[in-house]
């Protein structure tokens, strides 16, 4: 049996044009799965800030001054390189004025956090506060 040149080419390994291909698709495959873990990690690094931010700002609150101390007005600081500051104003009900007599009026706080990279966090909450006597 002789051994012919028709014979070595089906025998033979990958051609030169065959590797380059699958080193191409190789190289595909390896950016989009780098390209996907540069976003999970980008992602789950702004998760870590925004959960930052929150516990900045439920600190914040928690620190809030008393109720009967707590008056109109702004208040501003800085926490752990964290700006927040605190707007109180009278309760806007949009469905008319309280009614006479009672104790309680509402008072709208408002609380802003935000990050040295710009990010805001911002807590709308409504605190009653005991009316003045006459």
């Amino acid at each position: 049996m002789s051994y012919s040149a028709a014979n070595a080419r089906e025998c033979g390994g990958f051609t030169l044009i065959e590797a380059l291909m699958a080193l191409a698709i190789t190289a595909v495959v390896l950016t989009s799965i780098a390209s996907l873990m540069a976003t999970n990690i980008r992602g789950s690094g702004r998760i870590g800030q925004h959960l930052e931010l929150i516990e900045a700002l439920r600190e914040i609150h928690a620190e809030l001054p008393d109720r009967a101390k707590l008056a109109n007005g702004s208040l501003s600081g800085e926490k752990a390189g964290r700006l927040w500051s605190i707007d109180v104003s009278s309760f806007d009900a949009r469905f008319g004025n309280p009614r006479p007599g009672e104790i309680w009026t509402p008072q709208k706080v408002v609380i802003n956090v935000r990050s040295p990279s710009g990010a805001v966090v911002e807590l709308e909450t409504v605190r009653l506060r005991r009316r003045n006597e006459p």
